[in-house]
């Protein structure tokens, strides 16, 4: 899994790309809540064409460490087979999710 930070004014867009996974997820979800020291975060998943439950698993904590500490996280850019498993475990009622960067970013 490689990301790719860059600030767009308060906000930190991360853009993953790989699979994440069992073998990805513990330094993915380091790098994720490290960011959110520096204020609200948007995933960039459109590189992402796989996630596992492990992946979804850093993605519910990230989201839950940002409410714990008052910013954003959102998520954009799903391709259709990681919106799928987004939707079957209702991970899009609990993770705020974007079409694009702008919308995300629109959305705060």
């Amino acid at each position: 899994m490689q990301i790719v930070e860059h600030r767009e004014g308060a906000t930190t867009i991360a853009a993953l790309e790989g699979r994440l996974d069992t073998a990805t997820a513990a330094a993915t979800e380091e790098k994720l809540i490290a960011l959110l020291d520096q204020g609200g975060v948007v995933a960039d998943m459109t590189g992402v064409r796989y996630v596992s439950s492990a992946g979804l698993r850093v993605l519910l904590k990230t989201a839950k460490q940002a409410r714990t500490r008052n910013v954003g996280f959102s998520v954009c850019g799903l391709q259709p087979a990681v919106r799928e498993v987004f939707e079957i475990s209702g991970f899009d009622k609990i993770i705020p999710s974007h079409g694009s960067r702008a919308e995300a970013l629109a959305a705060g």
